[in-house]
């Protein structure tokens, strides 16, 4: 199964995998998304969920406002349905 992730306010839109994480699905289809350590350490990949659901296989290192605010990891999450992302605020 795969779900659509698109990224605001350009519109990019990509795949991503089951057990793929939306970093690694961006980075597989070319999709340039700010990154730097990959494992949720640097917070480079920090991004506002606007629409759909995200897991973990750990939890991540966000406090409970920022996840309540949408606030996500792309570096760590999976998607659980089709997303819509935010860069900028």
């Amino acid at each position: 199964m795969s779900y659509s992730v698109t990224i605001q306010p350009n519109g990019i839109t990509f795949a991503v995998k089951e057990k793929e994480t939306i970093l690694e699905a961006a980075l597989n289809n070319n999709v340039a998304l700010p990154n730097r350590c990959q494992v949720g350490a640097c917070a480079m990949c920090m991004c506002k969920k606007q629409e759909g659901e995200v897991s973990y296989h750990l939890d991540p290192m966000l406090t409970e406002k920022e996840q309540n605010q949408g606030w996500i990891f792309p570096c760590q999450a999976f998607a659980e349905s089709n997303l819509v992302l935010t860069y900028s605020e």
